[in-house]
């Protein structure tokens, strides 16, 4: 479906996102995949890879209905090859064409954590291309300012469930953001970047 086929605000702002962190992976020059970022223990690779393997999942789960488990180990390992740039691109393609199909929001995904909304796994995807495009910046000095109307659904997304995302282990513990801190500082802030 063409990207301007529809008018959903989710899907414009999954579709923003997408482009958003494809960007930055452009950015990327050979000789920085290895350098790191402030996602403790990933280097440039590990987190371009991480998200490219996210989108890898979106088309079994929102289109075909599968689960982590019968998915097994598919998308398991390297999933940028030799190319990471052309993988990545794939992968985001293959997640927002999925999404798009008619009905795909109003489908139940089956995740590790249990039966979700399309939807609401749509908005988490959002969350975590905007936050990981910034750690891939700061990482090659890309341009660190992010689209406001993006920043402002993350913030919205977020912060109710701020205490839940510092308890699961998977975000470092929230910095005191500075006294003038702008929308962005604080939202990385929350999240445990320090900007």
């Amino acid at each position: 479906m063409p990207r301007t086929a529809t008018r959903n605000p989710l899907l414009e702002r999954h579709g923003r996102a997408l482009d958003l962190f494809t960007d930055r992976v452009r950015a990327v020059r050979p000789a920085q995949w290895q350098d790191p970022t402030p996602c403790e223990g990933w280097d440039v690779r590990d987190l371009v890879g991480h998200l490219t393997s996210e989108q890898l999942w979106v088309p079994p789960l929102v289109r075909d209905g599968a689960t982590v488990e019968s998915a097994g180990g598919a998308l398991d390992g390297d999933v940028l090859g030799p190319d990471p740039l052309a993988s990545w691109e794939r992968a985001a393609e293959g997640a927002r064409e999925a999404f798009r199909q008619p009905g795909a929001l109003d489908r139940t995904v089956h995740l590790s954590y249990g039966d979700t909304e399309a939807r609401h796994y749509c908005a988490e995807m959002v969350c975590d291309l905007v936050v990981h495009a910034w750690d891939l910046s700061r990482a090659v000095g890309a341009e660190e300012r992010l689209p406001e109307a993006l920043v402002d659904f993350v913030v919205r997304e977020l912060t109710p469930r701020a205490a839940d995302l510092a308890r699961s282990g998977l975000f470092a513990a929230p910095v005191e953001p500075p006294p003038d801190a702008d929308v962005q500082t604080k939202l990385l802030c929350l999240l445990g970047r320090r900007p």
